[in-house]
């Protein structure tokens, strides 16, 4: 039969039928009607952490270019919280500003997941695969988690200004050399640096048990978003000496990332993204 070419009309009618039905599939994952038992989470040991770390590296090499594309923009987000804070006298939130990057640094490797995730099966990756996340029927449940994880970045942020208030401040620092000077030499700057490197582990802890492994299996499943956040869950439990330790891993590499003016994030930032797909595929049967 000869194509026609169809009119205004009918496309915008398919155009709306295609978005609708992807709308209806993405309510639909968003909750975990039908899974009857959690995925069965499995132990994990050092190994697995190297594994997924050298994984991870293969991955950034394979797409490199595509990788350092994709997440440019980053460091340049948090060079522009970083002048924001300056103008606006907010200096002491520029290391917990830089320490948010653990908390909000799986919904930015969503992406690079999607390209393990077509690397693994076979293909050869591109930058744009990273944004079929949109048109997966886990992008509304993926949404939501990442705006839970947006929310923990702020509720730390008024966190860490509260303990400001209590010990250095409530005044903000005259300059960064002062500032800096406070930390390291008064009773009030130990306490300050102490104090919200205990609460802002907590936050970092929140986030990792939420999201360590619930971003990859959203992708890789129809599990819905409150069996992908019990199972990430479920693996901290089951691994959590492996688990913490991973969270070392992701903060130490963020806060060297963070030196150069944050540009060490264009390479840090994609390697973890992969190594998290590949660390998913060994902690979830």
């Amino acid at each position: 039969m000869a194509k026609t070419i169809g009119n205004p009309l009918s496309w915008l009618l398919q155009g709306a039928e295609t978005t609708g039905h992807h709308i209806s599939e993405t309510v639909g994952e968003m909750g975990s009607e039908g899974v009857k038992e959690l995925p069965k989470a499995r132990t994990l040991s050092m190994d697995d952490i190297i594994h997924s770390l050298a994984a991870g590296l293969e991955d950034f090499a394979a797409c490199r270019s595509d990788a350092m594309f994709l997440v440019l923009f980053y460091p340049l987000i948090g060079i522009a919280l970083i002048v924001m804070s300056l103008s606006m006298n907010l200096l002491p939130l520029i290391v917990p500003m830089i320490m948010g990057f653990a908390i909000l640094g799986p919904v930015a490797a969503v992406g690079l997941y999607e390209m393990s995730k077509r690397r693994e099966a076979g293909f050869e990756p591109r930058w744009v695969d990273a944004f079929g996340v949109i048109r997966s029927p886990a992008f509304g449940a993926i949404l939501v988690l990442g705006l839970y994880l947006a929310a923990l970045f702020i509720v730390w942020l008024v966190a860490a200004d509260m303990i400001y208030s209590r010990t250095l401040g409530p005044e903000p620092p005259e300059s960064i050399a002062i500032f800096a000077a406070a930390v390291v030499t008064t009773r009030e700057g130990w306490i300050m640096a102490i104090t919200g490197g205990i609460v802002g582990a907590g936050f970092a802890f929140a986030a990792l048990a939420m999201s360590l492994v619930s971003f990859p299996l959203l992708l890789d499943r129809h599990v819905g978003l409150p069996v992908a956040v019990a199972t990430s869950i479920k693996v901290l439990r089951k691994n959590p000496v492996i688990c913490m330790t991973w969270g070392v891993i992701v903060g130490v590499a963020l806060v060297v990332g963070s030196i150069p003016f944050l540009a060490g994030l264009i390479i840090v930032v994609p390697v973890l993204g992969h190594a998290t797909w590949h660390l998913y595929r060994r902690a979830v049967a």
